[in-house]
């Protein structure tokens, strides 16, 4: 079952929204459950991490969707977030909360599906996408998604994730090898870099995390390639 939250102030586009939802599951033969909010601190003031996508209206009365996006981003890392906005400058400030996109009102029944089937097929990526590397004194399973980079560092590898950094003996090659289509790039020698949590570009540094990354000139180029094509794919 996909369990979907909509939150948006002006009941038509609520109707609207559930409309749609039911559409698409007779279309895909997705299970869907709807919880209604209608505005930020309502879903904020009780929230827990039980919801696979949020449509969230940008601009409510009382609490708006990115200030309620952020308190959500510090409880949930995991749930899907698509901005609903009259104006695109606002919708596309959704990288400060890692939303995957946003769809312009007013909502037409095919871009909502698209956006809908993508958000599934991320979410459906990342259930598979772990790996095992071994650790100082056994093995250890992360995943991919958490990854922010993998460091070479003397004989060994660092992998930078969200909870913590985990020291490995692979090598290079073997990460690259492990995180191969997983939308991964080098940025020079010593760097794999999880796309995913690139923020941008400054300064032939690619920001991660707001760190700076070095881009070595032989590297660039290709990552560059990537990168563009990954934010791309994520239109």
């Amino acid at each position: 079952m996909l369990k979907i939250a909509i939150v948006e102030d002006e009941q038509s586009y609520v109707n609207q929204l559930k409309e749609y939802l039911d559409r698409f599951q007779k279309e895909t033969d997705e299970i869907i459950s709807i919880s209604e909010f209608h505005d930020g601190d309502e879903i904020t003031s009780k929230y827990t991490a039980r919801f696979d996508i949020i449509l969230m209206d940008i601009q409510m009365k009382f609490v708006d969707g990115m200030t309620a996006a952020k308190e959500i981003r510090k409880m949930d890392s995991e749930v899907t977030i698509i901005f609903i906005s009259n104006l695109a400058q606002y919708a596309i400030r959704g990288y400060e909360v890692d939303a995957l996109d946003y769809i312009i009102k007013p909502v037409t029944y095919f871009a909502f599906s698209q956006k809908l089937s993508k958000a599934i097929s991320r979410m459906q990526k990342r259930k598979n996408r772990f790996i095992t590397v071994t650790v100082k004194g056994g093995v250890q399973r992360i995943d991919t998604t958490d990854i922010y980079y993998v460091e070479s560092f003397g004989h060994n590898l660092i992998f930078h994730t969200k909870q913590q950094d985990y020291i490995s003996g692979v090598t290079m090659k073997s990460a690259e090898e492990l995180l191969a289509n997983m939308n991964f790039s080098r940025g020079n020698k010593c760097y794999l870099i999880n796309l995913e949590h690139v923020e941008g570009i400054q300064d032939n540094c690619a920001i991660i995390n707001g760190e700076k990354l070095m881009l070595s000139r032989n590297k660039k180029t290709s990552f560059m390639q990537e990168l563009t094509k990954y934010w791309g794919d994520l239109k």
